[in-house]
């Protein structure tokens, strides 16, 4: 499944998207041994990025159109997250949402179904819109909040 738009990171460690419909996101992974920590587990930083874009996935499932960026997470971690080579699954649902926000959750499971972290989030919803790094020749999406709003740009996210 496409993630339907170019994430180098989520590329380079290996997401697979299995669920994107009607508010739920589905995403497998199976650490790198280069993701661990020294305790042999998924590191934090890669167990939070893996909630992070399965609570945006699940909240641009209602509107592929649009863009999300996190605005706020929390995130509480339960059990360590193996990283013995089998796969763990981040589960996220769209609780609610206006026309620019989304507030969403997320629970990154192993492969006994045991939950190992769990997050919630705010994302605000964003147009998005073609333009290019001037001096670095890279096209990017610029991101935009609700066309005419005072302070709504964000920044430009690299596509490549």
């Amino acid at each position: 499944m496409n993630f339907g738009v170019e994430i180098p990171f989520v590329h380079h460690l290996g997401f697979e998207l299995v669920r994107f419909e009607g508010g739920a996101s589905e995403i497998t992974y199976t650490p790198k041994p280069e993701h661990l920590n020294s305790f042999g587990v998924a590191h934090g930083g890669v167990v939070m990025t893996l909630l992070d874009v399965t609570m945006a996935l699940a909240a641009r499932s209602v509107n592929a159109d649009m863009g999300v960026v996190t605005i706020e997470m929390k995130t509480s971690f339960m059990r360590p997250s193996p990283g013995d080579g089998t796969p763990l699954t981040g589960k996220g649902r769209l609780m609610h949402r206006s026309a620019t926000l989304a507030f969403v959750e997320a629970t990154l499971f192993d492969v006994n179904s045991q939950a190992c972290a769990h997050a919630s989030g705010t994302f605000k919803y964003v147009k998005r819109l073609a333009a290019t790094l001037p001096g670095a020749g890279r096209k990017v999406l610029a991101l935009q909040g609700r066309a005419g709003a005072a302070n709504d740009d964000v920044g430009p996210i690299s596509t490549d």
